[in-house]
């Protein structure tokens, strides 16, 4: 075992008589890499089937077609986020289509860059490979769980942070050790990839915060950069995270509608934002997603309880991470809501502290069993956490061997349209929009936010909306009977009317909670 107990130097090679050929180090380099794209698409491979995992992955994907169709987000298709979601998925579907598979496609690259980005962070600290791949590999099987599945914003801009993070860690490494200040490019690089993250989600400030301590904040402590010159670059690195939104802005002022931009971007985060729940079920959620969470938390134990390593790159990662969990800690909590998916943003720090407690426990066994005892830790904790997203998809069997109620939606719907025609999807996926090649009877796609409890962050009259779309008598109505009791008692009403006079009972499909039922017009 090597001095600082690392695991993977346990029985040295014996050294090389000739430097390797610039093509071996190639393919050395590539080798993790490519073993976490392999493991990213083994783990995620149930995500391909069914129409729908998580409703906010299907309104990204409407808002997406309708840009490349000239109607742009927020204006087209409104929501409560900034247009960087939105804006990936229309830039991957531009280029392989429509279809389900390529935003799930997207999912698989972005957690796949948040893998790499983690083995990244632990070669700059030089730890062993091992440890890399080891954080990896349990982020990929983590973020198979709390709604990671789908292709959402958390999975989308967590790479962004993760490689900023590992921009900032080698920075603070050459200053420390090298005494070797930050240079300018990498101020624009983490701007670039921090401000990109906050047009996705506005909660990347922490991390991205963070991530600028890391890289000036070593240097200026050695003396290596003046005061000045950090306040400069601050400057200059808040300019570079806020040129997306800013860019984002000016395209909307020039095409006349920066208030809509304004108004989703920022008021309506606001007002969701104001809507907070209670402490004592904030605690609920929180205590059931560690329960899901489990042993991920259970191996962080030994890396943070009175650590025997306290100097080196061990050490090092360990504080990183730490202070990492707590500001992803901070991004969860700061929209106030508490949704699953919002703790995907705890994974990559928690990988990378579960990986540093294997190895502590590993180096509890046998000289000659280290390796297996890791290998053994990661692996059970990366396949029990594959696991418990596995069983449900099996179990269930949509878009497996078993029917997929979104997709007989769709073709339900496809069936009393010509494509392009208006429909109303009251209370139901948007995706249906996309599978069934349906137009929009109004711009408030997403069911909550017009007929459900989040109405009063569009900031306009829902009543009279919903009142428009039925004057409008779109050609097909969906309504989800199963979900009926979250639509809002007036618009009920004024829904169920509206059907008696105009519309008869075209289709229904059932769906786990009830039928769905497919309206057309008279």
């Amino acid at each position: 075992m090597s001095p600082d107990g690392g695991i993977g130097r346990i029985a040295g090679a014996a050294p090389r008589r000739l430097p390797p050929s610039p093509l071996r180090r190639m393919l050395r380099g590539a080798a993790a890499p490519l073993l976490l794209l392999a493991a990213a698409f083994l783990l995620r491979a149930f995500s391909f089937a069914p129409a729908v995992i998580d409703t906010d992955e299907g309104l990204y994907m409407l808002q997406a077609r309708e840009w490349l169709r000239g109607n742009w987000p927020l204006v087209g298709v409104w929501d409560m986020h900034p247009v960087g979601a939105p804006a990936l998925f229309a830039a991957i579907m531009a280029v392989l289509g429509e279809a389900i598979w390529v935003p799930r496609l997207l999912g698989v690259l972005g957690t796949w860059l948040t893998a790499w980005g983690l083995y990244a962070i632990v070669r700059f600290a030089t730890a062993p490979p091992a440890l890399g791949l080891a954080a990896g590999l349990l982020y990929l099987a983590h973020s198979t769980l709390i709604g990671g599945l789908a292709t959402n914003t958390e999975v989308l801009f967590t790479p962004l942070t993760t490689w900023s993070m590992a921009l900032g860690l080698r920075a603070a490494r050459r200053a420390l050790e090298n005494g070797e200040a930050p240079p300018f490019a990498k101020i624009i690089a983490m701007g670039a990839m921090i401000g990109f993250a906050l047009a996705i989600k506005p909660v990347a400030v922490f991390e991205g915060s963070l991530a600028w301590l890391l890289l000036v904040g070593p240097a200026w402590w050695r003396g290596l950069l003046p005061t000045s010159r950090v306040l400069l670059h601050a400057a200059a690195y808040a300019l570079f995270c806020a040129m997306p939104t800013l860019l984002f802005g000016l395209a909307y002022f020039l095409r006349g509608d920066l208030q809509e931009f304004i108004n989703g971007a920022f008021l309506a985060p606001l007002r969701y934002a104001g809507a907070r729940v209670a402490l004592v079920d904030a605690a609920r959620y929180t205590l059931v997603v560690v329960m899901i969470l489990l042993w991920a938390f259970v191996l962080v134990a030994p890396a943070v309880i009175r650590p025997r390593v306290t100097r080196g790159p061990v050490a090092l990662l360990r504080r990183i991470a730490s202070a990492w969990f707590a500001a992803a800690t901070a991004a969860v909590v700061m929209p106030g809501m508490y949704f699953q998916h919002y703790y995907l943003l705890w994974l990559p720090p928690l990988s990378l502290l579960a990986a540093l407690g294997a190895r502590r426990l590993a180096r509890a066994a046998r000289p000659g069993l280290v390796v297996a005892a890791f290998a053994l830790l990661v692996g059970g904790v990366a396949l029990d956490a594959w696991r418990s997203s596995t069983i449900p998809r099996l179990y269930g069997a949509i878009g497996l061997t078993g029917p997929d109620p979104v997709r007989e939606v769709a073709a339900a719907v496809r069936r009393e349209i010509e494509p392009g025609e208006p429909i109303w999807v009251v209370n139901y996926h948007p995706t249906v929009h996309v599978l069934a090649q349906a137009g929009l009877a109004t711009r408030y796609a997403f069911p909550a936010q017009l007929t459900g409890r989040y109405w009063s962050v569009t900031g306009i009259d829902p009543y009279a909306e919903v009142e428009r779309i039925l004057a409008s008598t779109p050609q097909v109505i969906v309504v989800d009977r199963g979900w009926w009791s979250g639509v809002r008692p007036r618009i009920a009403a004024m829904i169920e009317e509206a059907l008696n006079e105009n519309y008869d009972l075209a289709s229904v499909v059932q769906e786990e909670r009830g039928p769905v039922e497919i309206w057309r017009l008279r």
